[in-house]
Parts: structure tokens; sequence; C-alpha cells
């Protein structure tokens, strides 16, 4: 126990609270409802000293109370703050609230596409746009307080790395409100602060104010997760599992196979949740067409979950987001499911679907209007949308590549929306159990409540323009030396060095067993390898050339094309019955019938070579292709048609000759080195090479060392040096800056050039918006279909704009950077005929974009015209204004 305070220490401590409570804070506490938790009165009472704070608690257990707190001794001391969020829903969110308690003249709002009142006092913005304006020299001489809602954010992939940048940049009289969920490494992250930003006080509470029960439900049947005390696996659960689980012994598998398993359906487990009183309830799915597919199925099912006077309220929001949205577009936004759902009261909520929609889901939940949303994981980020239950349909998402498990980290954001502070007296999170799941997998997530926090702090071409316009070189260097990436990686090196030191031991024997009296065995080697990679590396050009020819071949495909596969010749002339299309774990090839009777669902491994189009047969509108009848009727359709020369003939179709790629000149030349080098004639030569190969090896493998050290030492300074590097050789450096420091994302770099080069002048509106849009789009999945640019002018620009990427390309790659993305069309078009002014149903055509993906799209690229306006020539930017303000209409409007 912690020895009792000293008379002194009792009275200096008796001092404070009577101080504390005679100020802002005792005032701030007496207009609360509740009595403050005695993390949050910690954290306030640092705001009120003065000294800056990180507070880490759980999602739910009432931090945004600092936020408040700061914003009210803002208020009080006549000073600004400003309240950043990662995501601009959320950032909407805080503005009403703000306006609701201080009103709308005290109040701003910033996105990238949203100012409103950029002057007041308390202003909510992204925290994009607070790191834009400390690199435009906006004046924060008033700024006091900066709230950093969701901090833990510093650990995204993608976006994190502008918290850092905020952090560091910041004037040092502003006082930081850091934000987080729990982190196991809390600590570390407030020592890195204290250092970059003065004294910060770090308040840890792993205290959830309402309890969370973990549970299971096996079929429709809950179960609790852990058994009565400790982390250990319920006994009930256990045995209701067994039955279902592949059984096995020492000699193999005891017994039969086990009973399948029914897998209950969505509305018989809300129905169960309902009837054991543990609505409302998110409903986790991790697919945005599986949230749809719940919505219908319950709609299905019969589940009506709202009274009369909750439908009535509900179906007047909807007449109001009819009447916003008008008519026309209703149809290709899903209304009708949509507001039958919210009738019912249940929903979904993705990033597929409008933010009008989206932001009605999450009004009608909060309200209490809605007793279910089925969510991908946007609300488990800041909205404000807790619920009795969490529900988590699967523990594996798909993360863009494969389906991989989610991390405890991960189940503690998601869960953590249940329970309602001031309304449930306890929260309660679901997993819907299936046979590949085992029980102890959940309890593993469920027991480690916390995660590690790391940055992915990087250099960025924009962020050494600003830095470079205010600071010499060296200078700069050592501010990202300050940044918590560096903070975190100066850790021991002594394990690594003497690892390496064995290396170069080992290393000295192989180079002298390799030696050959012939010549120098160590260059004929380096050819050797050298021609190894240059093979491997057409071989592969070759291959993605072919899948791109592949996927060209199948994405313009409609019902009833009747096609050949040159790798599956067997299956003779194939009628399409589903075209390819995209879903959220990939592209789905199309459907077949093959000439055989048999329906195949297409498969990348089995298509290897261009589909050959074979002509067209009418099918009829409702093909049940299960049907062996309509399946034979289809194929005496295609019969015909083959015999009246309408369908070529699958037997004497050929693919087109392709003759085999010339020998790259780079490849012949290595190969006449190798065989005119004097080892090449070495009857020892192999094992020579046996030995090289080994040395080749451990020289690999002391690479990594040697990265892995120089990564724990220097490695922000290194990077920032080879930015450098490929702004000087593009000529941004030492004078071309002013392009570079306006323009954020991605493709920051690939945008100045084509801005310096012309490539966005004498465009019209629509033009300008599609070439835009190839530099904020990132395809959510590969699909290879082509894309036809809608005007010829538009398509030399971009040709040109390829052009530029591939030399930028080769620069950074030489620099040993991370390669800027390619400029992508996948949104081209839709935004082209959008900015015509055409209705939403006609700008997405027959693609399967998404309306929501559309709208966020739009949105980026209203983001990146805002951007050029400003440094493109001012005719250009002219045009850019007026593309930017068609845009900016029905659902793109905020």
């Amino acid at each position: 126990m912690p020895a009792d305070p000293s008379p002194a220490q009792a009275y200096a401590a008796s001092r404070r609270r009577a101080a504390l409570d005679a100020g802002e804070l005792g005032a701030f506490e007496a207009a609360l409802p509740y009595p403050l938790d005695d993390f949050q009165r910690e954290g306030c009472a640092a705001l009120q000293e003065g000294r800056s704070v990180l507070v880490a608690a759980p999602t739910g257990a009432g931090k945004t109370v600092l936020a408040q707190f700061a914003v009210m001794l803002a208020v009080a001391q006549d000073v600004r703050v400003f309240y950043t969020t990662p995501i601009k829903a959320l950032s909407n969110q805080k503005y009403q609230e703000l306006c609701a308690a201080y009103g709308e003249d005290r109040v701003g709002l910033l996105t990238g596409d949203t100012s409103i009142n950029r002057d007041a006092q308390i202003v909510v913005m992204t925290t994009e746009v607070l790191r834009n304006m400390i690199y435009s020299g906006a004046d924060l001489s008033t700024l006091r307080y900066v709230v950093l809602d969701e901090v833990h954010f510093l650990g995204d992939r993608f976006r994190g790395p502008v918290w850092e940048e905020v952090i560091i940049h910041l004037p040092p009289h502003v006082l930081l409100v850091c934000l987080s969920a729990t982190v196991s490494n809390a600590e570390e992250f407030g020592d890195w602060l204290a250092e970059v930003r003065g004294s910060t006080d770090v308040i840890v509470s792993e205290h959830r104010p309402v309890p969370l029960y973990n549970h299971v439900a096996v079929g429709t049947d809950l179960y609790p997760l852990f058994a009565p005390r400790g982390f250990e696996v319920d006994r009930d659960l256990q045995q209701a599992v067994r039955p279902y689980q592949a059984r096995r012994g020492r000699g193999g598998r005891r017994g039969g196979r086990p009973p399948r398993f029914h897998r209950p359906g969505r509305a018989a487990i809300i129905r169960e949740l309902d009837a054991d009183g543990l609505l409302p309830a998110i409903y986790f799915i991790f697919s945005r067409n599986a949230c749809d597919d719940a919505v219908e199925q319950c709609l299905a099912a019969g589940l009506d979950l709202t009274d009369r006077e909750q439908k009535r309220h509900i179906m007047a929001r909807l007449d109001e987001l009819q009447e916003q949205l008008g008519s026309e577009d209703l149809g290709v936004l899903g209304f009708g499911s949509f507001a039958a759902g919210l009738v019912n009261g249940f929903g979904a909520h993705h990033a597929g679907l409008i933010p009008q929609f989206k932001e009605l889901v999450e009004e009608l939940f909060a309200g209490g209007f809605l007793r279910v949303v089925f969510s991908t994981e946007t609300l488990a980020l800041g909205i404000n949308m807790p619920a009795r239950t969490v529900v988590l349909e699967k523990l594996t998402k798909f993360n863009g590549e494969s389906h991989v498990q989610i991390t405890p980290g991960e189940y503690t954001q998601l869960t953590g929306r249940a329970g309602r502070r001031g309304i449930d007296v306890e929260g309660h999170a679901v997993t819907v159990w299936s046979p590949d799941v085992e029980p102890a997998d959940i309890a593993a997530l469920a027991s480690k409540r916390m995660y590690a926090l790391s940055s992915r702090f990087a250099p960025t071409y924009n962020m050494a323009a600003n830095l470079l316009a205010r600071m010499t070189r060296e200078d700069a260097a050592k501010v990202l030396e300050t940044s918590f990436a560096q903070f975190q990686a100066d850790a021991s090196v002594v394990g690594l060095a003497k690892r390496a030191r064995r290396n170069d031991e080992a290393l000295a024997g192989y180079e002298t067993a390799m030696q050959c009296d012939r010549g120098d065995f160590g260059e004929y080697f380096g050819l050797r390898r050298s021609l190894s990679e240059l093979e491997k590396r057409a071989g592969k050009a070759r291959s993605k050339q072919r899948q791109r020819q592949v996927l060209a071949s199948l994405s313009d495909l409609e019902v009833g094309d009747v096609v050949l596969l040159p790798s599956r010749r067997s299956f003779g002339a194939c009628v399409v019955l589903t075209p390819l299309r995209g879903e959220d774990d990939g592209t789905r090839l199309p459907t077949v019938l093959t000439q055989s009777g048999k329906v195949w669902h297409l498969r990348p491994h089995e298509v290897t070579e261009p589909a050959l189009e074979l002509g067209h047969i009418r099918t009829p509108k409702k093909l049940n292709h299960r049907s062996p009848a309509e399946r034979r009727r289809l194929l005496d359709v295609l019969s015909e048609a083959i015999a009246a020369g309408k369908v070529r003939d699958p037997a004497a179709a050929q693919p087109a000759d392709e003759r085999a790629e010339p020998e790259r000149e780079e490849i012949a030349a290595v190969r006449r080195q190798l065989r005119e080098h004097p080892c090449h004639a070495c009857p020892d030569r192999e094992a020579h090479a046996r030995w090289a190969e080994r040395a080749q090896a451990l020289e690999r493998k002391n690479s990594a060392v040697a990265a892995q050290i120089e990564g724990r030492t220097a490695s922000i300074t290194h990077v920032f040096t080879r930015v450098c590097q490929v702004l000087e050789t593009l000529g941004f450096l030492p004078d071309g800056m002013a392009i570079l420091r306006r323009i954020y994302g991605e493709r920051d770099l690939l945008t100045a050039l084509s801005v310096r080069e012309g490539l966005w002048d004498g465009l019209d509106e629509p033009e300008v918006a599609a070439f835009a849009s190839t530099l904020v789009y990132q395809a959510r999945r590969e699909v290879g279909s082509a894309v036809t640019v809608p005007t010829e002018r538009l398509g030399e620009r971009l040709a040109e704009l390829g052009e530029l990427w591939r030399g930028l390309d080769r620069i950074e790659a030489d620099a040993r950077l991370p390669l800027t993305p390619e400029p992508e069309l996948g949104i081209a078009v839709q935004i082209y005929r959008w900015t015509q002014g055409r209705s939403l149903s006609a700008a997405l055509g027959r693609s399967d974009i998404a309306a929501g993906d559309f709208v966020r799209w739009a949105k980026q690229t209203l983001d990146l015209l805002g951007q050029v306006a400003h440094v493109a020539q001012p005719q250009t930017a002219e045009v850019i204004r007026r593309a930017a303000n068609a845009i900016r209409r029905g659902v793109v409007l905020e």
C-alpha cells in the first residue's frame, strides 16, 4: 500500500482541490447532471492548470467530457479551440452538438468541401484541415486548445501520419486534449507527447461505466462466453457446441460425422434478442452486400420492431428525405427497401450508402426509433450511436487482400458500442457461432482488451515542400526526428549488431570457398543472378498483361453472349448466364452454361487465356438455370444458332496468333556476357555456384539486419533525404515548390507535375472533373475492364498523365521510396456524366459502383479540384471552380 501523505502533502492536496472547485472546473461539474469520474476530474484539472492531457479509456467511458471542458475553458478565457475528428460524419455530429450548446454564431465547421464560419471561436474540423492550416501559415496566435478525438487513429496505415504532423507542428502555446481508446502503450505515447509538446498528463482508465457481458449464440440460444469467474470458456457453451465439432481420438476420428449445424437466420437471432430484452442492437457484418441482404431477409421474414407512433415518425422523416432527393434517382439508390426496413425498425449502415441515408439511420437509431442496424465497421469509429447489444456475425473480415481474423483491438472497438451510459445497467456482446469458430478463439479476443499503438509516420512530398519553405533541410530533418515513429524506433540495437558480426565472419569463409582460378566468380555469379531477375521480371510482366487481357475479354460480356474459353476447350461454346461483377471480397467471374449442359461458375485459375466471342443468342428474361429442362431448351437455341451461322462453330474458332515476345535486348546482352565470362567454362562452376548461393543468402540476411539497425536509428531522416532527392531530380527543389505545397494526398507529386506540365489547361468542366477523379480514385479491388474515355482530348491528357506517372515511378524506384499509385479511370466516366448535369442513375449507368462510393469519390474529387484551383493558371482555375459547382448538387451536396 502507498504510504499515507504527510500533513504538508495532505494540506497541499486540499488547497489544490479547493482551488479547482472554486475555478472553472467547479462550475463545469456543477452544471453536469452527474458527478465526474476520477479520470475525468483528473484530466480536467490538468487542463485548468495549463497542461496537455492524453486520456485513454474504453469507448463509452465519457472521454468527451474533457473536450467539453476544454471548449468551456476557451469560452471563459476568450481564446479559440479547435475540435478535430478523423471523419467528416463525426465532424458534422460534433458541430451540431456544439451549436446546440453555444449557438451557431460561435461555432464553425471546416471539412474538405464545407466551410461554415471559419473564423469562429469554436471550430470543428477534420484533422487534415488543421494540418493544411498549419502548413499554409494560418494565424493561430489566439488558438489555445486543440482536441484530437480518436487520437489512436495515429496508428492508421493511410491517414495516421496526419495526427503526428499536427502534434509536431502546432505552436508551443497550444494545449492538446488527446482522446484515445485503451492502448497498451499509452505511457510510451504520453512520454513522446511530453517530449514534443511539454508537460502532458497521461490518464488511463480501463473501467467501463456500463459493464460488458460477452455471449455466444449457438443457434438462437445465448450462452455466456466466460465461466462465472475468470476467463475460462463457460462449460455450458462447450457442451452446446461439442455435438457439431469433429470428434477425434488417438487413432483418428471417433464415431461418425458430426450432425450438420443449421446457422440461424438473422431475423431469428434478432427475435431472440428482442425476447430477451437485448435491443437496440448493432449487428456487425463485414460486407456491404450482406448488410443490404440482411435488410431484405428481415423484410421477407416479416420482422417488425416498431409501434404505430414510431412508424409515423419514421415515415415523416422518409417523406422529407424523399422530397430532398427528388424522385428521379430513388430507384438507383434502393430507396424502396431502405425505407421499408426503417419503417419496420431496422436498416443498413455502410460506406456504399449515400450520406443522407447514413445520417437518417444514425438519427433514428440515436433517437430510439430503430431497433437494429446492420453495419460494416462504419459505426465502430467515433459516431455516437451506442446500443444495448452488439452482435458480431463473423470474426473474420476481408482486408483488401484476404480474409483475416479481427484483432483484439478491433474486437474492443466494435463491442465498445454496447451499453448506453445512463440508460443500460449492462452492455452485451454476442458472437454468432459456427462450426469453424472455436469458443477459445472468441475468449482470446474478448479477454485481451488493449492493443499497442504504432506510428505510421513517413515523410511525404507535400510535407517536405512545406517544411523546406519554412526552414533549412537540416532543421527540417531535426523536426522529423521528433516524430513518434522515430521515438519508437530508437530502441536498443545491441542484439542486432551482434548478429551482424556473426554473419560477417561466416560470409568471409563462404567467399574463400567460392574462389575460381579462371576468373572473378563473384562477378560471374552476379551476372547469373541478374539474368534470373530479368527473366522473372519479364515473366511477371507477361503474366500481368495476360491477366489484363483475360479480364478485359470477360468484363464486357453480357447475358446471352456465346464464348469459347481456349483454356477450357472441353467446355465448347459457353452461354453467359451472369456477367462479371464486383463484390466486397473481390471480382466474381461470369457464370456460363457449357455446351454439355453444365452450369459453371468460372474461377480465375480456370480462365488463363482471353475468351473468344462467338456470337450472341437471346435468353429468357427469367431463366432458371437450375432447371434441366430450361438448360436443354437454351442449348437447343445455341445449336440452332451455330447451325444457322449466327454463332461461330467453336471447333473452328482459333485464338489470335500471338507471336512469341522477342527477347529483351537487356536479357540477350546479359546472356552474351555470361557465356563469354572465363568462369563459364570452369569444370567446378556449379560447386563454386553453390557456395556463392550460400554467400548470397547470408548477404541478404545481413542486409536485412543492417536495414533493421538503420531503421531503428535514423530511418525518418533517410527517407526525407530520398524524398528531397526526388524533388531535386524533378526540379521542385530548390525553387519550384509553390504548386506542391498546396496539393495533399497519396498522388500529391503526380498531381503537382500534371499542373506544372499544363495538363489541366484547355479542358472543359466535365473533362477537368474526370481528370481530377483519376488522381484520387482507388479501386477497392482489381478489375481489369477497359474504360472508354468520354472525349479524345481527355484521352490525350490522360495518356500524358500516364507518361508522367511512369517517369515518376522509375525515379521513385531508383530512390527506394514507396511508389505513387497509378492514376485510375474507374470513376472518370461517371464523374464526367455527373458534371454534365445528368441524373445519378444516368451517371452511374451500368457500372457496379455503389451510390455511396460515387458520392465519396465525388467529394474527394471536389477536394482535389479546390486544391488545384489555388495553383492553376487563372483561366484554368475558373474552369475548375465551375466544374466543382457542377458536381456540388443533389446527393453530392453537403
